[in-house]
């Protein structure tokens, strides 16, 4: 009887590191304001990370696609009927993750006779003015972060915290559209670079690339990305403040993508 607590808090720890396995394989995602709306920006081998949740919402996912894809689906009826039965306006970020997604995502992890969902998700919200976007991110375990002018997706907790250290160092303030998917790819590229030398220290179990920082500079970054891209599709969204009509997603062709790359990227899509 006594041991009950003790074997759940076990059976807990052990999806943690199940889930985290999961994850060493999946793209980054980078969620970064600019001077018209919101950014979002991932690499795939085919399989969609971003979409439209509601006229102002977007999401972008990483884990297992049928996970995503579920989750992805009760966010979008939860919108519809909330934008149905009260008003486009009571449709937030806030209350689709707090109320909505995080209670589902918590459940399921913590029911350890159940499987729990390999995903993570951020939400990004458009404000009605500049400054006032705001960022969700969800981890798998139901747990979520609020920010306001970025959000990043990756396979671990320092990854992650990596990323924003490097986008925190980047001007993100009225970044143009051009300069936010500059941004968004170089710090796609350092979440991806790290995921892949985290998974070959693994392997070799070596510790001695450990403590060294890695190199942040545009060249190097790309550098990964001109290997990494040629084998991947980069995949592109945006909400755009001023783009008319209640619906301000947009995702780009490769075409408009293909405009706003760096010359030794676009070379590659």
């Amino acid at each position: 009887m006594y041991e009950e607590p003790y074997r759940w808090v076990e059976a807990v720890g052990n999806r943690r590191q199940y889930l985290d396995e999961q994850f060493k394989q999946g793209s980054p995602v980078a969620a970064v304001a600019y001077e018209h709306g919101i950014l979002l920006l991932s690499v795939s081998r085919g399989t969609p990370k971003l979409y439209e949740i509601y006229d102002r919402l977007a999401l972008g996912g990483m884990g297992h696609p049928a996970d995503l894809e579920k989750l992805r689906f009760n966010l979008l009826e939860m919108a519809h009927v909330e934008g149905f039965n009260r008003s486009p306006s009571d449709v937030t970020g806030s209350r689709m993750i707090k109320y909505g997604i995080a209670p589902v995502i918590k459940q399921a992890f913590e029911e350890v006779f159940k499987a729990p969902f390999i995903v993570k998700i951020v939400l990004a919200e458009l404000g009605q003015k500049a400054g006032k976007d705001s960022f969700l991110t969800i981890n798998y375990d139901g747990t979520f972060e609020e920010g306001t002018r970025c959000a990043v997706l990756a396979a671990s907790k320092s990854v992650e915290q990596e990323m924003m250290t490097y986008l925190r160092q980047q001007s993100t303030d009225g970044l143009s559209l051009e300069q936010a998917v500059g941004v968004a790819l170089r710090t796609w590229a350092l979440g991806d670079r790290s995921q892949c030398r985290a998974g070959e220290e693994t392997a070799a179990g070596s510790q001695e690339a450990a403590g060294k920082p890695a190199a942040t500079d545009p060249a190097s970054l790309y550098a990964h990305l001109r290997v990494t891209v040629a084998e991947k599709t980069i995949e592109c969204a945006v909400l755009d403040r001023n783009q008319p009509g209640s619906s301000k997603y947009r995702a780009f062709t490769p075409a408009e993508l293909g405009r706003l790359l760096p010359k030794d990227i676009n070379a590659l899509i």
